[in-house]
């Protein structure tokens, strides 16, 4: 039975995935220039600063690399202090949870600061005791550092501490770690879901899945609550 509850964010909790392939064309949008559809592919495997480059280059911006990264980064950050939605039904999920004396913590490769903005924006941080970046902890999700930094603060056992997820790679980690897992659908992870079916001891499509989630959280609802 769940004694405790690992959370990523991004494509988890917040539907904000898209906002990676959307920052080029935001930025270039607020200089006049409309971009090529396709830009966010084109963008998807380069850093900030290979990205910047590329843009510079290409829409012949006048603008230094370090003041296009910027302006990459700040568009981000709007978004996450301004736009960056739920999941549908993800709250009713962390409710049940808080209300079942489940303590709950945040994993994250995105930054606190973003995380912190939206949550609270959002009314969700609430029910969560602490949030842990990749930033912070100095590793990212191919190592299990940062889920067991979060399970240490949570003050339960590996095999009874659940990682809630969409990424293929995050999920392998933190399994092979010795935490169970739960794979959450993600249409920026659509290449992967068969894999993480059989990877995740949980699979579901969407948070709206409730009942199949509580059963294999071994969880039991009571009625009239």
């Amino acid at each position: 039975m769940i004694k405790g509850a690992i959370f990523d964010v991004d494509g988890t909790i917040l539907d904000s995935m898209g906002i990676w392939d959307e920052a080029g064309i935001r930025y270039l949008s607020s200089k006049g220039i409309e971009a090529p559809k396709d830009l966010g592919d084109t963008l998807f495997a380069m850093t900030i600063t290979e990205a910047a480059d590329y843009l510079k280059e290409k829409f012949a911006l006048k603008e230094t690399t370090d003041v296009i990264e910027q302006g990459i980064l700040d568009t981000v950050k709007d978004y996450y202090y301004e736009e960056a939605p739920l999941k549908s039904k993800v709250v009713e999920i962390l409710d049940i949870l808080k209300r079942e004396n489940i303590p709950m913590v945040v994993a994250s490769s995105s930054e606190k600061a973003h995380i912190e903005a939206a949550f609270q924006r959002l009314g969700i941080l609430k029910y969560f005791q602490a949030i842990y970046t990749c930033q912070e902890v100095g590793e990212g999700k191919s190592s299990p550092l940062i889920f067991e930094k979060a399970c240490e603060e949570l003050g339960t056992n590996l095999e009874e501490t659940y990682v809630f997820e969409d990424a293929l790679h995050a999920i392998k980690t933190a399994k092979k770690a010795g935490f169970r897992t739960v794979g959450i659908y993600d249409r920026y992870s659509e290449k992967d879901q068969k894999e993480i079916q059989g990877t995740a001891d949980i699979y579901i499509e969407s948070w709206e899945q409730s009942s199949k989630l509580w059963q294999g959280l071994k969880i039991t609802l009571k009625r009239n609550r």
